[in-house]
Parts: C-alpha cells; structure tokens; sequence
C-alpha cells in the first residue's frame, strides 16, 4: 500500500480554496511581520541617531561660554562691515553689548 503512488488528486473545491485560504492568510502574516521587524529597525536607528547628536551638543555645549559667543559675535561684526551690503553699524546694543547692523542693498 505504501508503495502505490497518487497521481492527479483532484481537492474538492471548498477544500483546496480554504487551503489557499490558509496559505494567502500566512503569507500576509509574513509580510506584516517583515513590516513590524523593519519599522522596529527603523526606530533603534533613529533612537541611536538622536542619542549621537544629544552627545554632539553636550559636548559643543561645554566648550562655549559667553566670552566665546561674543568673541565670535564681534569677528561676524567685523565681517559684515567689510561687505558691500553693510550700511549703518550702531555700537553699544544693550542687550549683549553687540554692535546692531541695520539697512541692507
């Protein structure tokens, strides 16, 4: 009996539709799975990503201080009177001692 070979079995209909069924079922299962396990992925990278520029700025902010800052100001001060499109520079901003440029070409 177990050596007889089964060649061209026809399925009832309800039954091989049911099996396809069963199979498209599992595929999609797959595919939504595959789908979860990317955006998971996804969202590490993005995690990790923003925990390196959190440490990239801790790091920038340690090393700025106010005296930087307007060091940094007064060389942009400069700069901008060099230019062509510099046309009334006012000295003494009260605010942060910054020179405050108005008018543009």
């Amino acid at each position: 009996m177990e050596s007889v070979l089964l060649r061209d079995i026809q399925l009832p209909h309800t039954l091989r539709a049911s099996i396809e069924t069963k199979q498209q079922a599992e595929q999609e299962s797959l595919a939504m799975n595959f789908r979860l396990q990317k955006e998971r992925q996804e969202a590490d990278r993005k995690r990790i990503e923003a925990q390196g520029i959190h440490d990239f700025q801790q790091i920038v902010a340690q090393g700025i201080s106010a005296q930087l800052l307007q060091w940094k100001g007064i060389e942009a001060t400069e700069a901008l009177a060099k230019s062509s499109n510099a046309k009334i520079i006012l000295i003494g901003n009260p605010k942060n001692g910054l020179p405050l440029i108005m008018g543009q070409d």
